[in-house]
């Protein structure tokens, strides 16, 4: 073959590679499966084998929670069983949703160095926040609107949190009361707040929260404008129900009537829950408001995270709202390390993208206190209610166990930052 034809041929590859990218990516896939068409499509960073003799068959969805291998099979019962605009809510990121595949694709960018000769015959994969013990270092992130994927909604999640002893962190958005929360989960939780641009409701979701017994509230930081979420959008035009049956657009009070959070909040002059106006002068007023631990949501650079311990915040949550929030971002482990190096001794949790337990290991090393999951709960609710997220928790706790058993560490604070580097 002459050297022209092996260009020509070059060529034509990398084209036909950059459209299969572009075409994978499209929003315009979304309401087809685009996910598992990416998938398909693309080449893999991961080699195909075991899959070569396991492939996945996306026509044979898992009956029962326990018959489930990975969190991944349920995601398309979920979507099975959920309305389009519904599922669409839960998927979507936001314009070219490159935060949202930066997320997953950031783990690949971090190699695990596992030590040997280690008795690693007993693990304690338990760990400790505001004097609180958990068994595991996976915690629940707070998501809203759970009755949508299903009716048991956040009883059922803080239910199968108490079977596992996990860390909650209840949105202020959800369908059951911060104080109904609670008694399921039968311990303390944390109480995740939009706190909008008018102070006083701000002030009564925490007041309420701290009444209910949480141990901190989780300040979001980082819903300062809108997010155009054309995932949600092209999936709601596949949905034949009348969403004006469930959800009152008149008003922001008319479509919060289902979130109990927002009984007796005077919502007057408020058209949506960002918080555009926040600063830190706002954060240092909310504390003078309440005892309880405050927690920044939404940290994602080295010079916010100073500032927050500077401040005195007593943790932060490394996230980007799953990609929900902003796009062209990177992902949380990826600006982990830079995080770490002016954190102190404020505790650090990171969220956004942890799948597997040697996600959650590598946020470990790294010196996150505790990894918060969403979308794969969202998942077991959806496809199967409390059981469906009482395995995912249990898969998740299996995978991390194992991995950290796999690292030499006889408990999760055996985890350094030299059992991990860059690929």
């Amino acid at each position: 073959m002459s050297s022209d034809q092996m260009s020509s041929d070059r060529v034509k590859v990398e084209s036909r590679r950059k459209f299969l990218q572009f075409l994978a990516a499209s929003p315009l896939l979304a309401a087809s499966g685009g996910s598992a068409l990416a998938q398909t499509l693309l080449p893999q960073a991961k080699l195909p084998d075991p899959l070569t003799w396991a492939p996945l068959d996306a026509n044979r969805l898992i009956k029962n929670p326990k018959d489930a291998i990975n969190v991944f099979d349920f995601e398309p019962v979920m979507r099975q069983n959920v309305p389009p605009a519904h599922f669409g809510y839960m998927a979507s990121g936001i314009d070219d949703e490159q935060t949202l595949r930066a997320n997953r694709e950031g783990f690949q960018k971090f190699m695990l160095r596992p030590r040997r000769l280690v008795d690693v015959s007993k693990v304690d994969t338990s760990i400790e926040l505001f004097g609180h013990r958990y068994a595991s270092p996976v915690a629940i992130s707070p998501t809203g609107s759970s009755f949508t994927y299903h009716a048991d909604g956040e009883t059922a999640v803080a239910n199968a949190a108490k079977i596992g002893n996990h860390l909650m962190i209840l949105s202020n958005q959800s369908n059951t009361s911060v104080e109904d929360v609670t008694k399921a989960r039968g311990a303390p939780i944390w109480f995740q707040l939009y706190a909008t641009n008018k102070f006083d409701v701000a002030a009564h979701h925490v007041r309420r929260a701290e009444r209910a017994g949480c141990v901190a509230v989780a300040v979001t930081v980082d819903r300062s404008g809108g997010r155009n979420q054309e995932t949600l959008f092209r999936l709601q035009r596949t949905d034949t129900r009348q969403c004006s049956g469930c959800h009152d657009r008149s008003s922001l009070a008319a479509n919060y009537k289902t979130r109990p959070a927002y009984d007796g909040v005077d919502l007057s002059g408020l058209t949506n829950i960002q918080s555009s106006s926040m600063s830190w002068d706002y954060i240092k007023r909310l504390r003078d408001v309440t005892k309880m631990k405050m927690v920044l949501k939404g940290i994602i650079t080295w010079e916010d995270a100073e500032l927050a311990a500077k401040a005195g915040i007593d943790a932060i949550i490394v996230s980007n709202h799953g990609g929900r929030s902003e796009d062209g971002g990177p992902s949380t482990i990826e600006s982990l390390p830079e995080i770490m190096k002016v954190a102190g001794d404020m505790p650090v949790l990171i969220d956004s993208g942890f799948r597997r337990g040697s996600d959650i290991v590598k946020a470990l090393c790294m010196g996150a206190r505790a990894v918060c999951v969403g979308r794969p709960y969202l998942w077991g609710l959806g496809a199967f209610g409390q059981p469906g997220v009482e395995r995912v928790l249990e898969l998740l706790r299996i995978e991390t166990r194992a991995s950290i058993q796999q690292m030499g560490a006889p408990t999760v604070k055996h985890l350094t930052p030299a059992m991990v580097r860059k690929a």
